[in-house]
């Protein structure tokens, strides 16, 4: 990516996580933004949890920024380009989960959801015990554990299958950013990991927690989102 000035590279991925989408959003069949009350909603709620998080690991040294690849502007421990992160990425899985719900009628997943619940809730709960006190695997994989049993068990949700499949293919896009992110195609990483709080465990350059992680990000933005949206796709379908 030499072609993209070194201080604009986190800059670069958060506009390009959000360009197509962005574009997309007014397609008269979709009506995307016409529910911009949850959508707003979701990414607030969302953002506030997982910046206090963010914030509070970039502090311990559980990860932290590369200020090479940076603009230079901060709030507090976190670089701007780290909030709007938390910005881009909820607004390109909701519009994926809704291009999915238009375009893909059946529920494909919709049967085997509580089976697929139940295994990561089990996983994470299983591995977070395990690897406890590495502070990323254990609040990573007891957190996701905690809402994904939350969501199965207290909100119990028709559109579970749905978020799974959401989830899948959101992670095409997640493994190019995530691996440009964490050193793909740069000298060094954007984001940096500490091994001594994480399970040690890379696919390419991406702690294998960061799955997890997104996972139990874009499950809570769907909880809120789905929660007070008002304007169904039209294609919606119950399993």
């Amino acid at each position: 990516m030499s072609f993209i000035p070194d201080s604009y590279h986190y800059l670069a991925i958060n506009l390009l996580t959000i360009a197509y989408p962005l574009a997309q959003s007014y397609e008269h069949r979709l009506r995307f933004l016409q529910n911009w009350k949850a959508i707003f909603l979701s990414i607030a709620v969302s953002g506030g949890v997982f910046l206090a998080w963010d914030e509070l690991f970039t502090q311990l040294g559980v990860w932290g920024f590369n200020t090479r690849y940076l603009t230079g502007l901060y709030i507090g421990e976190l670089p701007i380009e780290e909030y709007g992160f938390f910005l881009t990425v909820p607004f390109a899985c909701l519009f994926v989960f809704e291009v999915l719900n238009y375009f893909v009628k059946p529920d494909i997943l919709g049967k085997f959801a509580q089976s697929i619940a139940w295994f990561f809730i089990l996983v994470t709960f299983i591995l977070g015990v395990f690897f406890y006190p590495r502070l990323y695997t254990a609040i990573c994989f007891f957190f996701a554990s905690a809402l994904l049993s939350f969501t199965l068990l207290v909100v119990r949700p028709d559109w579970l299958g749905r978020f799974f499949l959401s989830y899948g293919v959101c992670l095409i896009p997640m493994f190019i950013m995530n691996g440009w992110l964490t050193g793909w195609f740069t000298d060094e990483p954007i984001v940096w990991y500490s091994d001594e709080q994480n399970m040690g465990i890379r696919i390419g350059t991406i702690p294998a927690e960061d799955f997890v992680y997104q996972m139990a990000y874009f499950l809570l933005v769907m909880l809120v989102y789905n929660k007070n949206r008002k304007l169904k796709s039209p294609r919606f379908h119950h399993s």
